[in-house]
């Protein structure tokens, strides 16, 4: 095995372990991985428009995630309303029910995060991590989550 088609798979090992994780931590929530992100998103950096959460979404590809808010919004933790700023757009906020429901989930990843440490505990993490953000900015996802560390973050890290 090559040592880039090993590294690939392992990236793929463990984002698949990490997604199963988390989505055990989120089952009893009633709530997915993928519509975690939007909620947490919304929480961090919302209210925004469907373009500038897709923008941010690490979950889906395209800037268009119509399909997970709607569901959100029949659950009811996702409200529509009309942008401050240009009323021709719609904005994407929280509900009192989505904003209740994000403090679980920060919980629940929480609990996913302690148990990463514990398997990372005495790992050299920068060099990993310097790695694997050079190689995720090339791609539009990794762009994506660039944009939500922003940029004076962003920069710090570098």
């Amino acid at each position: 095995m090559k040592v880039v088609e090993e590294f690939r798979y392992l990236v793929l090992a463990i984002q698949r372990e990490g997604n199963r994780l988390l989505a055990a931590e989120l089952r009893p929530l009633g709530i997915t991985p993928s519509q975690a992100e939007v909620l947490r998103v919304l929480r961090d950096h919302g209210p925004m428009t469907l373009n500038a959460l897709g923008g941010l979404l690490v979950c889906e590809t395209g800037n268009s995630p119509s399909r997970l808010v709607d569901r959100l919004v029949a659950q009811g933790l996702v409200k529509r309303g009309i942008d401050q700023v240009d009323r021709r757009y719609l904005t994407l906020s929280l509900t009192a029910e989505g904003r209740a429901l994000h403090r679980r989930i920060v919980t629940a990843e929480n609990r996913l995060h302690r148990t990463l440490h514990d398997n990372l505990a005495g790992q050299a993490l920068d060099e990993t991590i310097s790695t694997l953000r050079s190689l995720a900015d090339a791609f539009p996802t990794g762009a994506a989550l660039a944009r939500r560390r922003g940029p004076a973050l962003a920069h710090q890290e570098n």
